[in-house]
């Protein structure tokens, strides 16, 4: 059975704690998001510590490029770590085609659907890769066995190897480092502006709320006019939030862009007054 937590009334609601009362020993798996869909940032370790005296296994979904600079789930004691590796160097394409990120601890290993490649060497003292913790009988088992048929993500995947082997450790902080600057940089000019206010209270990461003066759904299209994509209106699926937009600001946004928006959130908001 799937349980959600119901949608809180304001951003300070969203906790570990608000989820730690859902856990029963009926529950099997928790997931959880990293930083969460508000852009916060939360820390899972007394999550997982729970989780797991309820027999249960924790399942964090993660932004790659944030690990960077934040705690890791490992060492929150999550079980299971997936995600999206558009961020390591994919272009957005429109949506696709990207790659999944499928990680767990050791001992979880020989559960996972699919082929796990490990490397070794070769005759030769050479550096090998071959499929590896795959038992015999997954290829000869049919239904049951527990791989499943996926789509090949080889280029996408080679893709995002050469992205993080030309960054390096030093380099995927830096990018970190720049995605949360840059998110704050803007979150502090916009909050300068009249009528808006930003409504998270936890760190956040790319994505932070703001709550506006006018219908998200009128300025975005005030942007628009102007060459600009707004944020994504929340009033929709949040309307206890008001009229509230989430924005997410990335590295591959510069000062000029955030000026820009707030030049425009301004002068869209001058002409709301009229």
């Amino acid at each position: 059975m799937q349980i959600e937590c119901p949608k809180a009334t304001s951003l300070d609601e969203i906790s570990p704690e608000k989820l730690e009362e859902k856990i029963d020993m009926d529950t099997a798996l928790v997931l959880v998001q990293y930083p969460d869909f508000f852009g916060q940032i939360q820390d899972f370790s007394e999550l997982a510590k729970a989780v797991h005296e309820k027999g249960a296994l924790l399942c964090v979904c993660i932004n790659p490029i944030a690990l960077g600079l934040l705690k890791t789930p490992g060492e929150m004691g999550a079980d299971i770590v997936v995600g999206e590796g558009q961020p390591l160097g994919i272009p957005l394409s429109y949506g696709g085609p990207y790659l999944g990120i499928f990680t767990t601890r050791k001992e979880l290993i020989r559960k996972v659907s699919g082929r796990i490649v490990g490397e070794t060497v070769d005759n030769r003292g050479q550096r090998a890769y071959v499929l590896t913790l795959t038992a015999r009988e997954q290829h000869i088992r049919r239904e049951k066995a527990t791989s499943n048929i996926c789509s090949n993500q080889s280029l996408n995947a080679l893709t995002a190897a050469i992205y993080l082997s030309l960054l390096g450790c030093d380099g995927l902080r830096a990018v970190a480092k720049l995605c949360y600057d840059k998110a704050h940089y803007a979150a502090k000019e916009i909050s300068k502006i009249h009528g808006y206010r930003i409504l998270n209270q936890r760190p956040f990461f790319h994505e932070f709320v703001v709550s506006c003066p006018q219908p998200p759904s009128d300025i975005n299209q005030h942007l628009l006019d102007h060459g600009m994509i707004g944020g994504y209106d929340l009033s929709e699926e949040y309307p206890m939030l008001g009229n509230a937009m989430l924005i997410a600001v990335t590295e591959m946004i510069n000062k000029e862009d955030i000026d820009d928006l707030c030049e425009m959130l301004k002068e869209g908001e001058h002409h709301g007054r009229h």
